[in-house]
Parts: structure tokens; C-alpha cells; sequence
């Protein structure tokens, strides 16, 4: 008999552990998400080090693996196709990262699909929104996406170039012509123009020197596009094109180090380390910053706590810190970092607008 008792409780408890295996994570009572929450990222047509969108997401998806002691994981697809995205979505999944990083528009169409595929992951879709191809949006309720106020961030891009400058000539390569990219140009030549018209500046822009390369990843033909502006007289050049950016930071450094004074804008992060050519001297006279590795870590933390905003599309502005150019700017005169502070409040309480659709402002 006592034999018996024994077998049945052995059972008994082998039930209940099976049970358990089988129970998916719950968010507790305080809060706080999944104990097991892994984090991936599937990287857009850059790399991993692109010094722009892809690293500054990542850099956000490593903080917060390490401030929320997370595991995290990226992978570089193949190629660009909905089909090479999802691949890569299938394999972090695969691998119980159920919480997913995407940075890019490229990503709507495999997004919009992930979403109902994988409907006990979570999914943060940056600078998109998923749609079928046909431009429907459908934000499910385990998908977040984001934007950013591109066109304020290269507004004051723009106006500390301008100030800095005080006179002289810009010019502005872009990757994709994309709306993202577009309204970075769009905002740059607005922050140009209001410098112009508010404080004497007297800083040209010539059509000819606005331009899209077509791609984020061909560096030589970045490096090619900066070398004919600068020899055409441009100064300064606002670069938002990824990998193509980092053909026209190369560029300025062999300028400079020849003695020639010419400029990069950078774009998305804080550029300023990677144009250092000695020391630390570096050609980048600003960034337009989206705070994109922020956005991420938001996301992350918001789904650790409980609180992931599912459905929602958020906007990252000026009124919300979303956008601006670095806290320190060590090639801006104290005088330029003041009036841009001065523009910047203004831009936050809105006695200040910056239009996100193109004017006439280049002939």
C-alpha cells in the first residue's frame, strides 16, 4: 500500500511540473514583464556598425540588455526583401527572442505579417507602420510604431551650421529618397533659411548640391558625390545616407588633413567620433539627432515593466526631447549653442514651426 501512495504522489507531482513547463510567463502584480524576456533586432541595408540608424538601435537594444540584465541578439539578413526579413524574424523567434527590433520602412510589409504569425511576440517597428503593400496601416496590439520629427532635428542642424558658419555654401546627400531622409533635407534647408533671415547669416544653396545617392551602403559613391561639392566650393555637407555617410566623412578627412577646411553634418546619432581625424579634432560640425537608440530602450523597458504601448504610433519630437542636435558640440562656439537653445524652446512651445513638406528654398 505504502508503494502505492508513493507511485501516486511521484505522478502526481510529475503532472504539476509538466504544467508548469508548459505556463507561459505572466506580468505580475507590480508590474514588471517577462523575467525571460529576450531581445533581438534584424538589421535594415546597413550594418551593424553603420554609424547611423542600424547602430544607433542597437546601441539602445544594448543598453537596455544590459541595465535589465536581458539577452539580445541581432542578425543581418541576407538581402532587403520582405521575405529576407521575415527569415531573419523566424530565426530570432525560433531562438525565444520574442521581442523584436526593426529599424526602417523596408520592414512594414514583414512587420504587418510577423504580427499576426507571431502573435505571443512583440514587435517595435521604427520609422514605419505595417500595411499589405498598399499603404493600410494596421498597428496590431503586439506592435508599436515609431517616428521621428525629422525635418526639426535637421532644422537645427541646419541653424547651428549657418550660425557657425556665418557664410559660405551647403550642400546635403541623401541615401533613399525616402520621407524620412526627405524631411531631414526639407528641415535643414528651413534651419539655412531662418538663420539667414533672423541673424544675417549669409549661407547659399544650390539645387545642383541637393541630392539622393539612391542607397544607405555604397560608401565610394558617397565619398565620389562629397568630392564633387566640395571642389564645386560647398563648405559644409548635411550627409543622411548611412553607409553613403561614411563615404563623405572620409572624404572631409582627406580634405582636411590636405589643409582644406570643409565640414560634415551628421545624422541620427552624435557623429562627432567618427569624424575625428587628430586627436580629437574631427570634421563634424553637428549632428541632427533622432533619438533612436532612446526609442528603443523605451520599448524595452515599457515591456519589462508591463506597459509595452501595443497599437500605438508615436511620434519623437522636439516637445517631447525626441529630436535635436548633441548636448555638446565641440566645434560650435558657446555663442551658436546658446541661440540654438534659444530656437529649440521656441520649436518646443511651438511659437517656433518647422513645415514637414518641401518649399522653394533651393534654385
Amino acid at each position: 500500500m505504502g508503494k502505492k501512495l508513493v507511485s501516486l504522489a511521484l505522478a502526481v507531482m510529475m503532472v504539476l511540473l509538466a504544467l508548469v513547463g508548459c505556463s507561459k510567463p505572466s506580468t505580475g502584480p507590480d508590474g514588471e514583464g517577462s523575467a525571460d524576456l529576450k531581445v533581438g533586432m534584424v538589421t535594415d541595408a546597413g550594418t551593424i556598425d553603420d554609424k547611423s540608424f542600424n547602430q544607433g538601435t542597437w546601441e539602445g537594444v544594448l543598453k537596455a540588455g544590459d541595465n535589465l540584465k536581458l539577452s539580445t541578439q541581432y542578425l543581418k539578413p541576407a538581402g532587403t526583401t520582405e521575405g529576407d526579413y521575415l527569415k531573419e524574424i523566424a530565426n530570432l523567434y525560433d531562438a525565444g527572442f520574442k521581442f523584436i527590433v526593426t529599424p526602417g520602412y523596408k520592414f512594414e510589409t514583414a512587420i504587418f505579417q510577423a504580427q499576426d504569425r507571431y502573435t505571443d511576440a512583440k514587435f517595435v517597428l521604427i520609422d514605419g507602420s505595417p500595411h499589405a503593400g498598399d499603404y493600410n496601416v494596421v498597428v496590431k496590439e503586439n506592435t508599436v510604431s515609431i517616428f521621428f520629427a525629422e525635418h526639426e532635428s535637421g532644422f537645427l542642424a541646419g541653424l547651428a551650421t549657418a550660425l557657425q558658419l556665418k557664410e559660405g555654401e551647403v550642400g546635403f546627400i541623401g541615401g533613399m529618397e525616402i520621407p524620412a531622409v526627405q524631411k531631414f533635407n526639407w528641415g535643414f534647408q528651413q534651419g539655412i533659411d531662418y538663420a539667414n533671415e533672423n541673424y544675417d547669416t549669409n549661407i547659399k544653396m544650390d539645387k545642383e548640391n541637393f541630392v539622393y545617392q539612391g542607397s544607405f551602403d555604397n560608401v565610394a559613391a558617397g565619398q565620389q558625390l562629397a568630392a564633387k561639392m566640395y571642389d564645386k566650393g560647398v563648405n559644409a555637407i548635411f550627409a543622411a545616407a548611412g553607409g553613403v555617410g561614411v563615404g563623405v566623412i572620409n572624404e572631409a578627412k582627406t580634405r582636411v588633413k590636405a589643409g582644406e577646411e570643409v565640414w560634415v553634418v551628421g545624422v541620427d546619432v552624435d557623429q562627432y567620433s567618427e569624424g575625428i581625424y587628430e586627436g580629437n579634432k574631427s570634421i563634424i560640425l553637428t549632428s541632427a539627432m533622432k533619438e533612436i537608440g532612446t526609442a528603443a530602450y523605451d520599448m524595452i523597458k515599457a515591456e519589462k515593466d508591463g506597459k509595452f504601448p501595443g497599437g500605438e504610433i508615436l511620434t519623437f519630437d522636439a516637445k517631447n526631447n525626441g529630436v535635436g542636435i548633441p548636448a555638446e558640440n565641440p566645434n560650435l562656439s558657446a555663442d551658436v549653442t546658446n541661440k540654438v537653445a534659444e530656437v529649440f524652446k521656441k520649436l518646443q512651445s511651438g511659437e517656433v514651426k518647422v513645415s514637414d513638406e518641401q518649399g522653394e528654398l533651393i534654385k
